[in-house]
């Protein structure tokens, strides 16, 4: 296997002319144009005709994830104005206890102008139910930043009168952060078009694109002809829209994003054969660290065990900590791969998803709560992830990383398509849904 770290991110570039990037959705969410790549061959149709093109009893993992209020603006003294963009939860760091806090609570944040806010408090008033408070921001030292405080993290320390939620102060002076090659202000109607049909917990400061596209209608036509939907949570992070500045990828530091997957997704997964159609490259992402999460486990027993396992107990962790086995590093699989040769995508079968299942039965879970920096780049091979449905992406990003590890130098090509032919690019643009070649053909 080549080593990805040595993989220059100028070969993974194209022409994106600003007039390709949409600005605003389409009227109608599933009439945006679908690209099809099918192991090789290219063709288009629109997005409400996916259902036709989806494999009856097939399983489509989507993720619910909600788009937060997370852009927050505050005042010095002197009047100069402060942007805040509140990224993951510190104080407490469970997002749904956090957002149900009263009067204070500590998130990691990006602080836009940071130089102009070198000590003090910031103020904003907000107005709730006609009543106005006052809520303050303070910078809080600590040696000791969440997982993914790369890139200039701040720890924020919010207060508020104690009467009102965290939630309730997001929704009031909090602004939706629409992507910021956009190049315009949010406005109302995006609080309503950057989230997915089916968003349902709030975390996110950027949407998972993929899911826009689906209506109503589409997910009736779905479970007309007997697809499987289940939904994971990934919490998608600033980290999202940050640009590879190194030359190779080794030296690109990949963001830490939370996820957590019910009990029952992980059984449906193992009733599927180990194998998905993802929405989106969150829940890409979500899927392939499910699998080496689930690996992790199993090396931790000194024999191999048959499947199912036999006793809960068997795929305890032995002598280890909880979170190296919930939480997947940047490089940790391609080094697995290196030691311990795997088999093919074809022969893999669905072990480590047994060994997750049991894990989570053992500790009484009916919801895993992981994290994920994995990155995704060619000379990766995919586990679980059998087709993709995803968006275009920008030029020399980690997310056209992902898709060139899964359908290889034929990215070109399917980007190439989509530019001679009109389609929409970024977050509000148009879709696709890639089919790579099997192992044996894929570049």
């Amino acid at each position: 296997m080549k080593d990805p770290k040595d993989l220059q991110i100028r070969d993974f570039t194209y022409p994106l002319p600003d007039e390709r990037i949409a600005k605003f959705p389409l009227a109608e969410r599933d009439q945006s144009k679908l690209l099809i790549y099918d192991q090789g061959q290219i063709g288009e149709r629109h997005f409400c005709d996916l259902p036709d093109l989806l494999p009856e009893g097939a399983l489509l993992v989507m993720n619910n994830t909600r788009v937060i209020q997370a852009r927050l603006y505050f005042y010095k003294d002197t009047g100069a104005r402060v942007e805040i963009l509140v990224l993951e939860p510190a104080e407490p760091v469970e997002y749904q206890e956090n957002f149900a806090q009263r009067g204070r609570t500590a998130w990691l944040c990006m602080v836009g102008g940071l130089k102009k806010w070198k000590q003090g408090s910031l103020r904003a008033k907000v107005c709730i139910n006609g009543e106005e408070i006052t809520v303050t921001a303070t910078r809080t030292p600590s040696p000791a930043l969440p997982r993914n405080g790369e890139g200039g993290g701040v720890l924020v320390t919010f207060a508020w009168p104690d009467r009102y939620t965290w939630s309730e102060i997001l929704e009031a002076m909090g602004e939706l952060p629409i992507p910021p090659y956009l190049n315009r202000p949010t406005e109302e109607s995006d609080k309503r078009t950057y989230q997915t049909v089916y968003s349902k917990i709030e975390g996110s400061v950027a949407a998972p694109t993929a899911g826009l596209h689906f209506t109503e209608r589409v997910l009736r036509e779905l479970d007309r002809r007997g697809i499987e939907r289940q939904e994971v949570t990934l919490h998608v992070g600033a980290g999202t829209f940050r640009p590879v500045k190194s030359d190779d990828i080794g030296h690109h530091d990949m963001h830490t994003e939370h996820i957590a997957v019910r009990r029952e997704t992980i059984e449906a997964l193992i009733r599927h054969g180990g194998r998905a159609i993802a929405v989106g490259t969150t829940s890409v992402r979500t899927l392939e660290s499910l699998y080496w999460m689930g690996r992790k486990i199993m090396k931790s027993r000194p024999t191999p065990l048959p499947l199912p396992c036999r006793e809960e107990s068997d795929y305890l962790p032995d002598n280890r900590e909880e979170r190296d086995f919930l939480h997947v590093s940047q490089w940790e699989p391609y080094e697995a791969e290196l030691s311990t040769p795997l088999p093919t995508r074809e022969g893999q079968g669905v072990g480590p998803l047994y060994a997750l299942l049991s894990y989570m039965q053992a500790h009484d879970l009916d919801v895993l709560h992981a994290s994920t920096q994995i990155i995704i780049a060619p000379g990766y091979r995919y586990r679980i992830v059998e087709r993709m449905i995803t968006n275009f992406h920008q030029p020399q990003s980690t997310l056209l990383l992902l898709v060139s590890a899964f359908i290889g130098d034929d990215w070109r090509r399917v980007y190439r398509y989509a530019l001679d032919h009109d389609f929409r690019f970024l977050s509000y643009g148009d879709s696709s849904i890639l089919i790579p070649k099997p192992d044996a053909e894929a570049t």
